[in-house]
C-alpha cells in the first residue's frame, strides 16, 4: 500500500481545485464509510473533509490531509451515532454497497490499481461481516485498527491523525485486533493478523510473485465457492422448502434482520433467527407467501449477494438486499438490510405499502 508521504500525493502547497478534490473524494469515503458504516454519514463526513481542505493553503500532502481530516471528524460523528443506535429498532447493520468494491472505493492513499489478491482482500474489508465485527470496537479503536491494518499506515502517523500518543495507538490497535479475532474465531483473518510486533510497521510492501499468484488462486476459489453458494440458494428459493435451505446453511447460521422499524408489519423478522433449521424454515416461509417479488445477483459489501425487487404488478423497487458470509462451504451468515432509510443511495425503493397491501390481499383470498 501507498504509504502516507508517497510522492504522488505531495502538492505545491496552493490552494487544490475541483479535480484534484475530485480525486481525493474516493479516498475520503473509503475511510469514512468504514469508520461508519453508513454512506450516509460517510457521504456528509467526505464533503466536510474535502471544503475543509479546499478552504486549507500550504497543504503539502493532500491525501495524508484529507485522511486525517475525515479520520477526525469520523471518530466524532461515531461517538454520537453510538448513542443514536443504543434506541435504533430491532438490529442495526451497516447500509450495504452495491457493485464491484474497485468501482467504488481504492485500496488507500490513493494507491496503484490493485491486483485480483488486493481487489479481494479490498472487498473482505468493506464485506458486511467484517463492518458488523468493527461495531464492537470503540471509536479510537476503530479509527487505529483501521489506518493500520487495513490502510497500511504505521502505528506513529495512525497516533498523529487519531491525536495520541504511539505507544497508544498500538494499544488501540492491539486491543481492536484482539476483540475481532474473539468475534471471528479465527485469529487468521488477514485484517486481524496484523500482531503487536514493532517490526511490522517496517514490513516488506510487496509479497512475492509466487505470494501474489497464490493468493489470486485462493481468491479465484473462495469466490467461485460463493459464486455457487448464492446459485444453490437461488434454486431453494424458487422450492421454497426446508430440505432445500437445509442442505446449505451451517449448523451455527444465524438469519439477520434490519428494517430499523420502518417497513409495515410482517415484512420483517424482528429479532435474528439462529440454527440451521429455525433458518431453513423461516426462509422457507418467507418464499411460500407468494409475495410479488424477485431476486437480482449483485455483488454486496464486495461479495456475492442477492438484491430483493418488487415485481411491476406492484410497482418494482428495490426491497432490500442480502448479504452472506460463507464458512466451509456453507452458509454461516445471512444479513438482510430492508430499512427504506439504509437503500435510498441504491436507486428507487419499492412502495412498501403497496406491497403489504398485496400481501393482505393474497391471504384473505387463499382463507375464503
Amino acid at each position: 500500500m501507498t504509504g502516507p508521504d508517497a510522492p504522488s500525493a505531495h502538492h505545491d502547497g496552493a490552494r487544490l481545485d475541483g479535480t484534484a478534490l475530485d480525486r481525493l473524494r474516493p479516498l475520503a469515503f473509503s475511510v469514512a464509510y468504514r469508520m461508519l458504516g453508513s454512506v450516509a454519514e460517510a457521504e456528509d463526513v467526505v464533503q466536510e473533509a474535502l471544503t475543509r481542505l479546499s478552504q486549507a493553503d500550504g497543504v503539502r500532502n493532500p491525501d495524508a490531509f484529507v485522511t486525517t481530516v475525515t479520520t477526525r471528524i469520523a471518530i466524532d460523528v461515531l461517538r454520537s451515532a453510538r448513542v443514536r443506535r443504543e434506541s435504533y429498532v430491532g438490529e442495526w447493520l451497516p447500509e450495504p454497497l452495491v457493485g464491484p468494491a474497485q468501482a467504488n472505493l481504492p485500496v488507500a492513499m490513493a494507491a496503484a490499481p490493485p491486483d485480483a489478491a488486493a481487489h479481494a482482500e479490498l472487498a473482505d474489508d468493506l464485506s458486511t461481516a467484517f463492518l458488523v465485527l468493527l461495531e464492537t470496537l470503540t471509536p479510537t479503536e476503530r479509527a487505529a485498527f483501521l489506518l493500520h491494518d487495513v490502510l497500511g499506515y504505521p502505528h506513529s502517523d495512525a497516533a498523529d491523525i487519531i491525536g495520541t500518543s504511539e505507544v497508544a495507538a498500538r494499544q488501540l490497535a492491539s486491543r481492536a485486533r484482539r476483540r475481532i479475532a474473539r468475534q471471528r474465531g479465527d485469529v487468521g483473518h488477514r485484517a486481524t493478523s496484523g500482531g503487536d510486533n514493532k517490526a511490522q510497521d517496517n514490513k516488506a510492501p510487496h509479497s512475492t510473485a509466487r505470494d501474489d499468484r497464490v493468493r489470486e488462486a485462493r481468491v479465484r476459489d473462495d469466490r467461485a465457492r460463493a459464486e455457487q453458494l448464492v446459485t444453490r440458494f437461488l434454486a431453494a428459493c424458487e422450492e421454497g422448502e426446508v430440505d432445500a435451505f437445509l442442505e446449505l446453511l451451517a449448523q451455527d447460521v444465524v438469519l439477520t434482520g434490519d428494517s430499523g422499524g420502518n417497513v409495515p408489519p410482517g415484512m420483517s423478522i424482528v429479532r435474528p433467527v439462529a440454527g440451521q433449521v429455525a433458518v431453513a424454515r423461516a426462509l422457507a416461509g418467507f418464499m411460500r407467501r407468494g409475495a410479488p417479488i424477485h431476486f437480482e445477483r449483485a455483488l454486496v459489501g464486495g461479495g456475492p449477494g442477492l438484491l430483493i425487487v418488487a415485481d411491476d404488478a406492484v410497482g418494482g423497487g428495490l426491497i432490500g438486499t442480502w448479504s452472506f458470509e460463507v464458512s466451509g462451504g456453507q452458509l454461516r451468515a445471512i444479513r438482510g438490510v430492508i430499512n427504506p432509510e439504509k437503500l435510498r443511495h441504491l436507486g428507487p425503493l419499492a412502495d412498501l405499502v403497496r406491497l403489504h397491501e398485496w400481501l393482505r390481499g393474497a391471504r384473505r383470498r387463499t382463507a375464503r
